[in-house]
């Protein structure tokens, strides 16, 4: 994959070994960094950087990591939910959890199976949380019509599944990232936890658009909370900046902070 992409990316911008941007979980160890290193050289890459995703999802979402004050960033990506209290460009803070929108995905695939004696997909399962989930009731109930194999008779069925019912499939999960938010808020540094205060909770990731996820955040924290503008993109938008202002943002790398 790395290969044609890499190939790709050189035939169409007329350029040879490129310099590669790779977003990493926060708290990657010294192996598992080298080894990312060596897959991307080895796919054709002529210099590698290392970004974790919390500081790229940061930097795409417009927030100034370089500040000495402190500001706090929740990405919920697809396997993990990232958050990060960053300052000085450097993570002060940060918490990695392995439930994110693949985790919340297979709890309405269980749900249903369990409650309507129903079989989905996972791409039916993340259609339903994109359209009708939330983390809390909406102000008017929403639906949706699916279809799924009958796990009786083994034939095609249809049913109606609610937001509510969506919101109880997906109710432990959440409760689960709101508790890795509170459990960093309760390790920050008093003096950037004020400025949190001020600033407020900014969410990242496709887990981001979840309905009423920012406001179940802020009841639980009493912190304002705002999700950012184009939230899937982030961290990709994150890794481009870096790579355009290295000179500015090169100290936000991972492997960069390790040579030095």
């Amino acid at each position: 994959m790395l290969k044609n992409l890499i190939a790709k990316v050189g035939k169409r911008y007329n350029i040879g070994k490129p310099r590669v941007v790779v977003g990493v979980p926060s708290g990657i160890t010294e192996v598992e960094e080298r080894a990312v290193e060596e897959s991307v050289m080895q796919a054709g890459a002529r210099e590698v950087y290392l970004i974790e995703e919390p500081m790229a999802a940061a930097i795409g979402a417009s927030l100034d990591v370089g500040e000495p004050s402190g500001s706090i960033i929740v990405d919920i990506g697809g396997g993990t939910t990232e958050v990060a209290v960053i300052s000085l460009g450097g993570i002060v803070v940060s918490h990695s959890l392995r439930i994110a929108g693949d985790e919340l995905d297979e709890d309405i695939v269980n749900y249903i199976k369990r409650e309507m004696n129903l079989a989905i997909g996972e791409t039916t399962a993340e259609q339903i949380k994109m359209e009708i989930g939330c983390a809390m009731p909406l102000m008017t109930e929403a639906s949706m019509e699916i279809r799924g194999r009958d796990l009786t008779t083994g034939l095609p069925r249809n049913v109606t599944i609610t937001s509510t019912q969506i919101e109880e499939a997906m109710k432990e999960s959440i409760g689960k990232i709101v508790e890795i938010v509170k459990m960093t808020l309760e390790k920050t540094p008093p003096e950037l936890a004020s400025d949190i205060m001020e600033k407020g909770i900014v969410l990242a990731g496709g887990g981001a658009l979840i309905k009423n996820l920012d406001k179940l955040i802020s009841n639980e924290t009493g912190m304002p909370v705002y999700v950012a503008e184009e939230p899937l993109d982030c961290v990709v938008r994150g890794a481009g900046k870096t790579l355009e202002d290295i000179e500015r943002l090169g100290r936000v790398l991972v492997n960069a902070r390790n040579r030095r």
